[in-house]
């Protein structure tokens, strides 16, 4: 039986931050994944590469502060990426974290992506421009900050904080 969804009020949805990121990110991964095809890695895996190759080694628990992951989703991902012999996963340290590294397989997909990265990156910059890119970059990291704190404050306690900039 089909509801009426015609009795819903859905004003104001339109304008949800989810939706909307969601909807961004979807459309620029599809970007990026498109460019990345050749090498052989999605943009996702791109993105853990290089935040693996920029701290390495790096914990599991870092990777996904860096990334904005939980990191449930982010080991499942590393699994994969470990199978095909991308990176390496240590065994518990004495403080039961798991180190990662990227293999010599690893480096030469992230050599390989790194050019096709570059491209899409430059095509798409242009097509925005350097200047509102660079601003919306900004913008995006202040409200990622704004996100986690919101969301750390409801781990804490009932009542809401406010994050200024």
């Amino acid at each position: 039986m089909r509801q009426d969804s015609s009795k819903l009020d859905l004003t104001g949805t339109g304008y949800c931050a989810s939706f909307n990121f969601r909807r961004t990110a979807r459309a620029v991964t599809q970007l990026y994944d498109a460019a990345l095809q050749e090498s052989g890695i999605r943009s996702t895996q791109f993105a853990i590469l290089v935040g693996i190759a920029k701290k390495q080694p790096v914990s599991i628990s870092a990777l996904a502060a860096v990334l904005a992951i939980d990191q449930t989703t982010l080991t499942r991902s590393l699994r994969l990426l470990q199978k095909e012999g991308l990176i390496t996963i240590s065994e518990r340290s004495t403080m039961r974290q798991r180190f990662l590294t990227i293999a010599p397989k690893g480096a030469r997909t992230l050599a390989r992506s790194l050019p096709l990265w570059r491209k899409a990156h430059k095509e798409f910059v242009t097509t925005v421009g350097a200047e509102h890119w660079t601003d919306l970059r900004n913008e995006l990291e202040r409200l990622a900050r704004v996100a986690v704190g919101l969301e750390e404050s409801k781990k804490d306690s009932p009542a809401s904080v406010k994050v200024h900039s």
